[in-house]
């Protein structure tokens, strides 16, 4: 059975997240829905990542087995056909071997995040940012955010209901960007590992929030780490301002 990869970018507003559910709407459940238009069923997909409900992705990455050679091109504008009007389109397509998976395979993951600063509503990008009403400091941000870069034990930032074996992880990357947006002054966050345990992101952009408004000394983000205690952490942030941007194999399949 040939095997192709897809890369996936879809508005998480309308879903309960990736992972296919039985009664709630999810992009899993909408992409082996429309395979299902072009080859009998069942059909279960493999994902990079399982992003939460509300959160988007411009980069995610995912793996089907069909039993047809497809040319790639063809099966990517098959599905979105198919996938209409569900926001999720397959953005790229390549066969792959059959042993390549999307999630195993996957060297890291790219996340990004958009925080706009205005008090007015966000009419034009609401449910694509979290907006916050005040101005940050984004240099005390980054001050805060160094504490987080390397090798820790990031139980403080790990969701209570996380299913990862380990709260150990390796964060190699966190930028964060001043840009003047369309709508206003908008920070943004790019968070980069081999792997993320569940509301990560979230929670550090949401305690680096606190540091930015001054609530916090840059220095607490370390305390709070050394912790390993969730309750030591900030606000866990909403998910309507954080995108899965990429996912990074030793051999990119789209390239």
């Amino acid at each position: 059975m040939p095997r192709y990869a897809l890369k996936v970018e879809y508005h998480g507003a309308p879903f309960a997240g990736w992972q296919r559910q039985a009664d709630q709407p999810s992009v899993q459940g909408a992409i082996e829905a429309a395979l299902a238009k072009l080859e009998p069923g069942p059909h279960t997909i493999a994902a990079a990542g399982r992003t939460d409900a509300g959160v988007h992705a411009t980069g995610q990455v995912a793996h089907c087995d069909l039993q047809k050679d497809w040319d790639p091109f063809k099966l990517a504008g098959a599905l979105n056909y198919h996938l209409k009007p569900a926001p999720v389109a397959i953005v790229a397509c390549a066969e792959v071997e059959e042993d390549w998976h999307a999630r195993f395979s996957a060297m890291e993951r790219r996340y990004f995040f958009r925080l706009l600063m205005r008090r007015a509503p966000a009419t034009l990008i609401d449910g694509l940012v979290w907006q916050v009403s005040q101005q940050l400091d984004a240099q005390a941000m980054r001050a805060g955010a160094a504490h987080l870069i390397g090798h820790h034990d990031f139980t403080t930032f790990r969701s209570s209901i996380c299913q990862s074996a380990s709260p150990v992880k390796t964060l190699d990357e966190i930028t964060i960007e001043e840009v003047e947006g369309q709508c206003g002054p908008e920070l943004h966050f790019r968070l980069r590992a081999r792997s993320f345990l569940h509301n990560q992101v979230r929670s550090i952009v949401g305690t680096l929030e606190r540091v930015g408004a001054g609530s916090w000394a840059p220095d607490r983000v370390k305390d709070a780490l050394e912790a390993a205690d969730r309750s030591r952490c900030g606000p866990v942030c909403p998910p309507h301002g954080l995108y899965l941007a990429g996912v990074g194999y030793p051999d990119d399949p789209f390239a």
